[in-house]
């Protein structure tokens, strides 16, 4: 009899989720956590330099991996990527909602704004007009250059909501932080088609790679597999079909 594998850091990705989610092994779901970071530090990496530390995004981002482990399900056919993508992302995004990405105001700077606030409607009322920024820095007892930075530092209160729609296309502020990284992308896209195409069997797999990757006709295929052209076209047909429902997710 072999040796029974205990250590989970030479396990499969699949057995190291069963070992957790059946047998409740912990230490299968730190190998996956530590196989799992530097997709999360790449989906970090896109909101970077903006208000928050790339460490605190890391971390937050780390925890959207350990929910999405946490929640998959072995019935479904996936890999861990693929569905812990929407999660680290999401989780980053609820980061920045909850943190609201407003402007830290010192604490004089919000005093002198609020007396301007003042100032700026008693003097309206008596000189009939706006005061000039010198005239209220006269009247506040304070710099021209304080004024102009308890003003600047006013808009910081005026924090759109990340889920509030803008521009034309009313897109969420949300959506539209952070740039897809196209390498990515690819990369996760050849990983699903890979998925998809070890889900068939041999000879299926086979002619869908004669077919797209090899560029042969049906004929061709026919020839080579010893089959007739029709059934090559069946085969193609319900092997598209078979991947299609493997990789699209359950309702």
């Amino acid at each position: 009899m072999g040796k029974l594998v205990t250590d989970p850091a030479g396990l499969e990705e699949h057995e190291l989720l069963r070992r957790y989610h059946e047998d409740g092994d912990l230490a299968a779901r730190d190998v996956l956590v530590e196989r799992m970071l530097p997709l999360v530090r790449r989906l970090a990496r896109r909101y970077a330099n903006r208000g928050e530390t790339l460490d605190d995004l890391e971390q937050v981002g780390s925890l959207g991996l350990i929910k999405a482990i946490d929640r998959f399900d072995l019935r479904r056919e996936l890999k861990l990527s693929t569905f812990a993508v929407p999660t680290i992302l999401g989780e980053i995004k609820r980061h920045f909602r909850d943190r609201v990405w407003s402007l830290r105001v010192p604490r004089d700077l919000q005093e002198l704004n609020a007396r301007l606030a003042k100032e700026v409607e008693r003097m309206t009322n008596r000189l009939g007009r706006s005061p000039t920024v010198e005239e209220l820095a006269a009247s506040t007892h304070a710099s021209v250059e304080r004024v102009l930075d308890a003003m600047q530092g006013a808009q910081a209160y005026s924090a759109v909501s990340l889920d509030e729609p803008q521009g034309e296309g009313r897109q969420a502020t949300a959506d539209t932080l952070g740039s897809e990284d196209e390498a990515f992308v690819q990369a996760e896209r050849r990983a699903l088609l890979r998925e998809g195409l070890d889900a068939l069997p041999t000879r299926e797999r086979e002619i869908l790679r004669l077919r797209f990757f090899g560029g042969l006709t049906q004929r061709e295929i026919a020839d080579r597999v010893g089959i007739s052209q029709m059934h090559v076209s069946r085969l193609i047909r319900r092997s598209l079909d078979q991947m299609r429902e493997t990789l699209e997710p359950t309702a």
